[in-house]
């Protein structure tokens, strides 16, 4: 089973090549990352409603047995989402995306015409670097000198009910904690799938409901 996921930039590109799609390939589920190209020059960021439903269609249309799903994050998605100002009015980020996912969902199928489980919605609470605050401790060995970072990593963490409730403001959103607490500082693309890979998918399943839930959607495909 061919699964292609539209992801949101290179980092989750390699998030999704080196964890998820290894530990779903003994299922017979074959997942490969897709960047979106943005501009002439490049792919990665800034997936608008309008750019994911091109080429959603696309991949759709392409082949008739392949799945296509979504890896993106909440923190400044683009208001041309469906069900957008709708989904804002909701406290509860578990409840906030799941409007979006489902208003999605509808969007694109109406759209596009295919089976409706050909495509698996998935908008990640807030950002990928939240799922990094799924194990601290495992994160600060990626670099020599982060463990003395440790203590104020768990206290970002203790004020939260998961890695997923870390909130989506600019100067509070999971990376910028991580680029303002982490010294040598963190780079995205350098340090999150190294980050992810010390953390293990397992750890983040148990930490992280939403992400979890995606990982099941994708256990579902299994050829049986």
């Amino acid at each position: 089973m061919e699964v292609i996921v539209i992801a949101e930039g290179q980092t989750e590109e390699q998030f999704i090549k080196r964890l998820v799609a290894p530990a779903l390939r003994h299922l017979q589920v074959y997942v490969k990352p897709q960047l979106l190209k943005t501009s002439k020059d490049s792919k990665g960021g800034a997936i608008s409603f309008g750019r994911l439903k091109f080429n959603a269609r696309n991949t759709l249309n392409s082949k008739s047995n392949v799945f296509l799903t979504t890896f993106i994050d909440l923190y400044a998605l683009d208001t041309d989402f469906p069900e957008f100002d709708e989904a804002e009015k909701k406290m509860d980020v578990y409840s906030r995306v799941k409007c979006l996912e489902e208003a999605l969902h509808s969007a694109l199928i109406e759209q596009i015409s295919c089976r409706p489980d050909r495509f698996l919605p998935h908008i990640q609470p807030y950002e990928f670097e939240g799922l990094l605050f799924s194990d601290v401790e495992a994160l600060t060995c990626v670099e020599p000198s982060w463990n003395t970072c440790l203590s104020g990593l768990n206290i970002v963490r203790s004020k939260f009910e998961s890695p997923e409730h870390i909130n989506d403001g600019y100067e509070t959103k999971p990376s910028k904690r991580l680029e303002n607490l982490l010294h040598p500082k963190y780079h995205k693309t350098r340090h999150g799938p190294l980050a992810a890979e010390r953390i293990t998918l397992a750890v983040m399943e148990r930490e992280c409901t939403h992400f979890r839930g995606w990982m099941d959607m994708l256990r579902g495909l299994a050829i049986s």
